[in-house]
């Protein structure tokens, strides 16, 4: 058996995140330094064993105000959990080129498991003569389960956050090794 291992190209990747603001309109925000690894048997996606880090002090939402609040302890209080991980424990192939990513994630000391949905953007070969595979991951948490409960109430009466967070990733993996397994 062939086993393959793939390394995040972090420079043609993105990872964000989306929560509703006043329940009227979402807000972005990203992690700018994150890394991952793949492992596969051959190129088989479904035997993946998907190791992600991204760094939570690298957080921005384009409002420096509101990145400092983010890293505080209201919300993932970096200073204690530096880092959010995930490790896969299954991929399932439930269509062409679509599949079902079941893993734990683990934030603010706080793990919990979470499918994300995953669509196979395709194989191809650089000019430089690597292989790439592109992914597109995209699922949602709630962040009450992970220990973030800020809650405010606007003046109306409306909820200024939402507790559902959805997860866009855009991933590109660079094929770096295959291991012939005795």
């Amino acid at each position: 058996m062939t086993t393959t291992k793939w390394i995040l190209d972090s420079t043609h990747s993105e990872i964000q995140f989306k929560v509703k603001h006043l329940m009227i309109s979402s807000v972005t925000g990203q992690f700018n330094q994150f890394k991952a690894t793949v492992e596969t048997d051959g190129e088989d996606f479904t035997t993946a064993k998907v190791h992600f880090e991204a760094d939570i002090d690298s957080i921005s939402t384009n409002n420096e105000q509101r990145d400092v609040h983010l890293k505080a302890a209201d919300f993932f209080d970096a200073e204690n959990h530096p880092q959010l991980i995930f490790e896969s424990k299954k991929m399932e192939k439930v269509a062409e080129d679509a599949y079902k990513l079941d893993g734990i994630l683990n934030m603010r000391g706080i793990s919990k498991p979470v499918t994300f949905n995953v669509t196979f953007g395709g194989k191809t070969t650089d000019p430089w003569g690597n292989t790439r595979i592109g992914f597109e991951v995209a699922g949602k948490i709630n962040r009450k389960d992970f220990g973030v409960s800020f809650s405010m109430v606007s003046e109306t009466g409306g909820i200024l956050l939402g507790e559902d967070v959805r997860i866009i990733a855009n991933v590109q993996f660079v094929k770096q090794a295959e291991l012939e397994l005795a």
